[in-house]
């Protein structure tokens, strides 16, 4: 492939919003053991990102982003399912930009992969006691992306140069020989990485800080990148043994060189605020709400628009979704809120939006309000009303239960501990259930 240049900054932002509708979608899946997205996830991801993944069928980005929403605390696993936090509900109505700063702050604080790992090639690296700790590497790789000139293309070659000269840097292994030795490409004794010469700098530190820089600063928006089919691109690993046998170490190979754009400095925390070169956030009028509740698509939505009608409608037609109050209540049961809703088609319609929608929202909302899940409770049963209602206005026995009819009290299961506690003081005690 010809080398490609490729500014970041716009699609990163557009490509954070989509993600989280995925999630609040319920379409991602990540392993309850390593938090790792599973294929098809990684498949869902690379169907909504703007411009695709950096390589056709290469995942990067699309491996990416689920763990970066994990690490920033914007979503959570439930059942190896993700569903938004609270944050990342919040996060769909902020300026992307300053979610993205959080999501690198937070990424490179997290423990919750190792980017090394990443460069499969390399094997060994499971063993005890080789590698060093990722955040102290990973904080180094950006102090040394945070000293590089703003918006001027730097190589990646004199990146690693700067990185040695400054010592901007950790090594990727505890520098013993026993170490290395367990380290290793295609074969544990004769590809070992502890003879002499084979774990020069470039093949463990550079592909560490390749890893991070392709993979996560540019997934996030930091850094434009040059890059070109990682196959064949670097050849210094070729000494080693076995090493010509491989067309790359690592799908990292291909990065040529990065530019840290306006995003970078401010998510960098080298400028205060962040300018975007244009309007990204102003969302483009693609969509007309006809009075008989349907909305038709009279431009071309973006794969995040069209999550949300999904969430919210039934897509009845190629551009067509048509709303009811089913729809609606099924996207309020999945966690979406309606006013979120109406602002997205007021913000996207070309016209104002026709009365029998709103009177539509406002009759489902108040009828998903008029009835509240307030949790689980343990139902106990009095023997009379007398005592049911000493129970209940006892004074420490009164805020942990409920008066329910005459003779029963609804305790929540939070206050149950308590609740016996209580009881006993009163001189009664709770019996459980026949078997």
């Amino acid at each position: 492939m010809a080398d490609t240049i490729r500014p970041t900054a716009a699609a990163a932002q557009v490509n954070l919003r989509a993600v989280l509708q995925l999630v609040a979608a319920g379409r991602l899946r990540c392993s309850e053991a390593t938090r790792r997205p599973a294929a098809a996830t990684v498949a869902a991801v690379a169907d909504v990102l703007d411009g695709g993944d950096f390589y056709p069928g290469e995942p990067i980005a699309a491996f990416a982003w689920p763990l970066l929403v994990q690490a920033g605390g914007l979503a959570e696993l439930a059942g190896g399912r993700l569903q938004l936090t609270d944050r990342g509900r919040g996060a769909l109505a902020k300026p992307a930009a300053t979610t993205i700063r959080q999501l690198w702050r937070s990424w490179v604080t997290t423990t919750l992969l190792d980017e090394f790992n990443r460069v499969e090639e390399i094997k060994g690296q499971r063993a005890a006691n080789v590698l060093t700790s990722v955040k102290t590497r990973r904080k180094a790789v950006a102090t040394a992306l945070a000293a590089c000139p703003s918006d001027e293309w730097v190589t990646i070659d004199e990146l690693f140069t700067t990185m040695r000269r400054r010592r901007e840097t950790c090594p990727i292994v505890a520098r013993s020989e026993r170490a290395l030795w367990k380290l290793y490409l295609i074969d544990p004794q004769y590809g070992s990485l502890g003879y002499s010469g084979h774990a020069d700098w470039p093949i463990l530190e550079g592909r560490y800080t390749m890893a991070v820089l392709f993979e996560y600063a540019a997934t996030l928006g930091l850094i434009d990148v040059e890059y070109t089919d990682p196959d064949g691109t670097r050849t210094d690993y070729h000494h080693n043994w076995g090493g010509d046998d491989l067309d790359r170490l690592s799908r990292y190979d291909g990065l040529l060189a990065v530019r840290l754009n306006p995003l970078g400095s401010y998510a960098l925390g080298l400028t205060s605020d962040y300018q975007p070169p244009v309007d990204t956030t102003t969302p483009q009028r693609t969509l007309k709400v006809l009075p008989n509740l349907d909305i038709v698509a009279v431009g071309d939505p973006t794969c995040a628009d069209r999550l949300i009608l999904d969430a919210h409608a039934e897509h009845t037609n190629d551009r067509v979704w048509t709303v009811r109050a089913g729809t609606l209540l099924a996207a309020i049961a999945a966690g979406h809120t309606l006013d979120q809703f109406v602002g997205f088609l007021t913000e996207r319609a070309t016209h104002d939006l026709p009365t029998t929608l709103t009177t539509l929202v406002n009759d489902v909302t108040a009828r998903a309000t008029s009835i509240r899940d307030r949790g689980v409770v343990r139902l106990i049963e009095c023997a009379d009303p007398p005592l049911a209602t000493l129970i209940a206005r006892d004074r420490k026995l009164r805020t942990l239960c409920t008066l329910v009819g005459d003779r029963h009290l609804a305790v929540p299961v939070e206050h149950e501990s308590q609740f016996r506690n209580a009881l006993r003081t009163l001189g009664h005690t709770l019996t459980s259930p026949a078997g």
